[in-house]
């Protein structure tokens, strides 16, 4: 038996149990230790971005979005998949909050990547800071997209609202709480084209040919 931590885990066999829109579900055996398989299902994702879009109010702009998986309307940063070949993290940003939320930036930095639930999928989302904002022109919306609103909320009554419970979606709750931890901490922090290690890749090299 190896020492805790020591193991290398490797997959012995994989096979493609379904192949989706926007998700695939793969089901390894992963060699465990004392050389046993155990069967892990893992769900693959393109990867998202979201963007904490604070204005010179210091309001933070939100989207109210219908999602279906959870029956309910959440409050959510702008936010969207990675999707497009060839399209960096910072460029799915800026398209995704022009289309969500109307808005540019002209000022980037980078909060942090949040491995959203990685017992059971490879999804991660880089969270962006957006600031120096202006209006720009919004597609027209579609789906569920089409009833979305969009409000402005000061980033104090948003950590507020994250701790009541009043923001829940996992990506948005990291997002503001990590802005408002690094102003407290006085944190510089990474630019927005920084290595991404964990950025999904599986997906994309599938169906694209690359991880990009």
């Amino acid at each position: 038996m190896t020492e805790p931590g020591s193991h290398e885990f490797s997959t012995s066999a994989s096979r493609l149990a379904y192949d989706g829109a926007v998700i695939a579900l793969r089901v390894d055996d992963v060699v465990m230790p004392g050389g046993r398989s155990a069967v892990r299902e893992v769900i693959e994702h393109y990867g998202a971005v979201a963007i904490v879009a604070i204005d010179d109010e210091d309001r933070v702009a939100f989207v109210e979005q219908y999602r279906h998986p959870v029956g309910a309307r959440l409050l959510e940063l702008p936010a969207g998949l990675l999707d497009e070949p060839g399209e960096s993290p910072r460029r799915a940003a800026e398209r995704e909050l022009a289309e969500e939320a109307g808005l540019a930036a002209d000022n980037w930095k980078l909060l942090v990547d949040v491995a959203v639930s990685p017992g059971m999928t490879d999804e991660v989302v880089r969270v962006f800071l957006a600031q120096g904002l202006r209006e720009t022109e919004r597609p027209e919306a579609e789906h569920e997209e089409a009833d979305m609103r969009i409000l402005r909320v000061p980033l104090s009554g948003a950590v507020e609202m994250a701790l009541r419970g009043e923001i829940s979606n996992a990506t948005s709750v990291a997002g503001i709480l990590a802005l408002h931890a690094a102003r407290a901490a006085g944190t510089d922090l990474r630019e927005p084209d920084a290595a991404w290690p964990l950025r999904p890749s599986a997906l994309a090299r599938r169906r694209h040919g690359d991880g990009e």
